[in-house]
């Protein structure tokens, strides 16, 4: 399984924990910096970017967002 986790830092306790879970599993992960990317967020069809690239491939999307 191939997964994305929105985060802005990676060293976050809550991110860290993400990381071991999916290691431990066996699962792919990536750390999308939540701030550099956009959702199109739609019935038929969601997307998610980064940098004006559609991010594809992913079987799930994991936002850790805390507050400022």
């Amino acid at each position: 399984m191939k997964i994305g986790i929105l985060s802005r830092n990676k060293d976050l306790y809550s991110t860290r924990r993400l990381i071991e879970a999916c290691e431990q599993r066996g699962h792919e992960y990536k750390i999308i910096d939540a701030l550099r990317c956009y959702m199109n967020i739609n019935s038929t069809q969601p997307s998610i970017h980064l940098k004006g690239e559609d991010l594809v491939g992913f079987d799930a999307i994991i936002p850790r967002i805390g507050a400022p």
